[in-house]
């Protein structure tokens, strides 16, 4: 296998999680494309006439954006959430590093003004620190051939691709500050719903302990994975179409690794070709101007199967590190400091994926559709085209309350 195939199949992982996979285009134009607009504030305060009572399933960025709505527009809802903590995919860790890690989701893949439209707050210039995320000392590893991307070549990707990375934060910390904040009195912890039944004129909502909670409308936010899984029943079942739909989405299972070392010997970023998903190396320290020395590890679909397939966490390390090795001649063995964090998404049972990297576009109506007009579906995986993000998630969740209560 050449370096160039490994670019090209490297540069569309990138490519496409950054563009959602529904956006087509090219070079410069691609930035003039929905994905990179960047939409007007979100409305949390809505005039409505709905009186009665919301069931929110998930604490995570969506489930906390449809709470805020009902929040503030004086509504009677409770959050059901299966963990024990908020957040959903988004988590951070402040202790393993000299600044926080997001184990999560990371990357801000859009223009740093759609802070501010998330937040409320006025202008383009967002209050929190942020990072232009163009790493230039990129590399190519194919399991045997180790080789630099030419400069032109990544020149041309950043014609294309325009992200951010907080500086000093983390995507949990907006998360926190924005939305949590104001809603966390709401959250039901330890609450993994199995079952909604939606015929009569209130929703019966049923979670693992046997707890039975009754709403009139239900915003369902728990990831594409677990709703792939059959992890809730649905009574009466989900319509043919809408099983198709969530069928038809790709939603690898993966996990990010940090390692700390003691010096920076490697690049930016190091790519690696993949059937499907990706694996990415890349400096977590990039541009924030810290002392710790942290890699990253991102790898989803294809090689997080194989990973898995070594057993435990102990043994994956080793193997990444034994890669390291041959990439650097000894140097990730000389230099590790002995610690890691790694965090498994594909395998957590409320999650079991990580992103959505695809979907069948003819079903994406259904894929939307609500239940008669009793439960509505938000997250990531339904931002349209903010699809695959957290501001996806956001508006997603924001988008879903509000209709929910205009269609009373």
């Amino acid at each position: 296998m050449n370096t160039n195939s490994i670019y090209m199949k490297s540069f569309l992982v990138i490519l496409l999680i950054a563009s959602l996979l529904i956006v087509v285009g090219c070079g410069s134009d691609l930035l003039k494309d929905p994905y990179y607009s960047i939409p007007k504030k979100l409305t949390t305060n809505v005039a409505h006439n709905f009186k009665g009572k919301v069931i929110i399933i998930g604490a995570g960025a969506a489930g906390l954006s449809a709470a805020n709505v009902l929040e503030n527009s004086n509504v009677d809802y409770k959050i059901l959430e299966a963990t024990d903590r908020y957040g959903g995919r988004i988590k951070m860790n402040d202790s393993f590093a000299d600044f926080p890690i997001d184990l999560g989701a990371e990357w801000i893949h859009n223009k740093k003004a759609i802070l501010n439209r998330l937040n409320g707050k006025d202008g383009n210039e967002p209050s929190e620190d942020v990072i232009l995320y163009q790493p230039r000392d990129i590399y190519l590893w194919d399991g045997e051939t180790y080789s630099e991307m030419p400069k032109g070549e990544v020149d041309e990707m950043y014609t294309v691709l325009k992200e951010y990375k907080f500086k000093n934060a983390t995507w949990y910390q907006f998360i926190d500050n924005y939305f949590a904040q104001n809603v966390k009195q709401n959250i039901v912890y330890n609450s993994p719903v199995i079952s909604i039944n939606y015929e009569g004129n209130q929703v019966v909502v049923t979670t693992k302990n046997g707890e039975k909670h009754t709403a009139d409308k239900v915003i369902i936010t728990v990831s594409i994975g677990v709703l792939k899984s059959n992890a809730i029943a649905f009574e009466p079942a989900l319509p043919a179409k809408k099983i198709a739909a969530i069928n038809s989405v790709v939603f690898p299972r993966g996990f990010k690794l940090f390692l700390k070392f003691s010096e920076k010997f490697y690049p930016d970023m190091i790519m690696s070709e993949t059937e499907v998903g990706e694996k990415t190396y890349y400096d977590v320290a990039y541009h924030k101007d810290k002392d710790n020395h942290i890699l990253g590890l991102l790898s989803t679909g294809t090689t997080a199967e194989a990973y898995y397939k070594l057993g435990s966490k102990e043994e994956i390390v080793a193997a990444v590190l034994k890669e390291l090795d041959i990439i650097f001649e000894g140097k990730a063995s000389q230099y590790y400091s002995g610690t890691y964090v790694l965090k498994d998404w594909g395998r957590q049972a409320f999650t079991l994926g990580t992103w959505t990297e695809g979907f069948d576009e003819d079903l994406y109506d259904s894929l939307l559709q609500s239940l008669d007009n009793k439960v509505y579906f938000a997250g990531e995986t339904f931002g349209g085209v903010y699809n695959s993000t957290v501001h996806g998630a956001i508006i997603s969740g924001n988008k879903q309350a509000i209709e929910m209560l205009k269609n009373r």
